[in-house]
């Protein structure tokens, strides 16, 4: 389930373009559109990431992947942890109807 945006992306998009075509401080735009300064900051930054500008973060694909890829991972080691119970289980039993007696 994707987490809830407090900012619409229409939003995001304005106040991304209104920093980078007008070289107004960010502090500024985001004043002006009632936006948090850092919220801000860091849209403008991943937008430069998203555009090859920078390449010190992984672009926004890269991230979605990498959570798609961190989600796959917990499921495949809980489904491991399943087949060790039932591993176990299936050895106990085994060896429970090697030692009883017969009748």
């Amino acid at each position: 389930m994707a987490a809830l945006r407090k900012y619409p992306d229409e939003l995001r998009e304005r106040a991304i373009r209104e920093v980078r075509t007008t070289g107004r401080p960010i502090a500024h735009v985001a004043k002006d559109l009632g936006i948090h300064k850092e919220a801000l900051r860091g849209w403008v930054c991943q937008a430069g990431v998203d555009r090859g500008e920078r390449g010190d973060r992984l672009t926004t694909a890269e991230l979605d992947e990498l959570q798609q890829l961190r989600r796959d991972v917990a499921e495949l080691r809980r489904a491991n942890e399943v087949l060790k119970a039932a591993s176990v289980f299936s050895a106990q039993e085994i060896d429970r109807s090697r030692t009883r007696p017969s009748r």
